[in-house]
């Protein structure tokens, strides 16, 4: 059943889909700081203020954060994209037939890249843009937020450490809420810091430049996020764009290769699931950072200036 669908019957904040709660986003943010260019860093700074200590990581909870506000409630569907596949058999993404009604994650992100540049907007909207940006390149590199199978897990029971939980929340808080004070002494800017390390020197630092190319593994052509903006924004226009597509595809092959191998009745807390999963969320969480500064210094300062 259709992640949308469910949404209409029961409320979306019962479902806890929350796309790597507060932790996990806030990690983005902070990651995404350490690799903007001067002109991205000043807008980031200059828009989002005190309020937000003039970073991407505090930012990052707001969409979340405004799901009990009545007047955002049309921003629901777009934290996600239901992926019309079958994992752990087959996985796939298609923006004409997961968004055909153009409400969702991959149209998100068009739609307030188109929003965040334009200077006709007042700073308040330019700043919801931005906001809203921080937070869904985050969500799409959550791979049960490119997935309908089970409303992106919504619907597994599972159990964590003891505790009943979801498949969806397990992925969003759950594994993060067990790694950083085992490892990072429950430090969101600590495990930022180690993840931003290791793009910089340590062993993402060989991988990190295919994160931002935004080439899937059949294209006849290689494309970078600077190829897909330039065509989009002249002329401006909510159009669809191929580097989100790209990523919400990587994120969406987890599913087939492992979120939903787990040993039903088994804790996956305290099991190798979870110590197989850490690998991939610190990865996850570590692409949609950097991505996240390509994305901004394209925009604002005409290249990724990333290697």
């Amino acid at each position: 059943m259709k992640l949308g669908t469910i949404v209409g019957l029961i409320s979306f904040s019962s479902l806890g889909v929350y796309g790597w709660g507060a932790s996990g986003h806030e990690a983005v943010g902070y990651v995404a700081m350490q690799f903007l260019a001067p002109n991205a860093l000043s807008f980031v700074q200059s828009s989002l203020g005190s309020t937000y200590s003039q970073s991407l990581g505090p930012a990052a909870t707001w969409a979340d954060n405004i799901k009990s506000n009545t007047a955002y409630k049309w921003a629901s569907a777009l934290h996600y994209v239901d992926a019309q596949d079958n994992p752990p058999t087959s996985c796939s993404v298609s923006q004409s037939r997961d968004c055909a009604s153009g409400r969702c994650i991959l149209s998100a992100i068009s739609n307030y890249t188109n929003r965040v540049v334009d200077t006709t907007l007042s700073a308040a909207q330019r700043q919801e843009a931005l906001k809203f940006l921080d937070h869904f390149i985050g969500d799409i590199g959550q791979p049960l937020h490119v997935e309908a199978l089970s409303v992106g897990g919504n619907a597994i029971s599972v159990t964590c450490s003891g505790s009943t939980t979801n498949l969806h929340a397990l992925w969003d808080a759950g594994i993060i809420n067990k790694l950083l004070p085992a490892n990072y002494g429950n430090s969101v800017t600590t495990w930022a810091n180690t993840l931003a390390t290791r793009i910089k020197t340590g062993t993402y630092a060989s991988s990190a430049a295919s994160w931002i190319s935004c080439s899937s593994p059949t294209a006849v052509a290689r494309r970078s996020i600077l190829d897909d903006l330039s065509g989009f924004l002249r002329p401006r226009a909510i159009t669809p764009l191929h580097c989100p597509l790209v990523w919400a595809q990587d994120s969406n092959t987890f599913d087939c290769s492992f979120v939903f191998g787990y040993t039903t009745g088994s804790d996956l807390c305290t099991s190798s699931y979870y110590t197989n999963a850490v690998p991939i969320i610190e990865t996850q969480i570590a692409k949609q950072g950097y991505r996240l500064a390509a994305w901004l210094n394209v925009l604002f300062d005409g290249s990724t200036h990333l290697p």
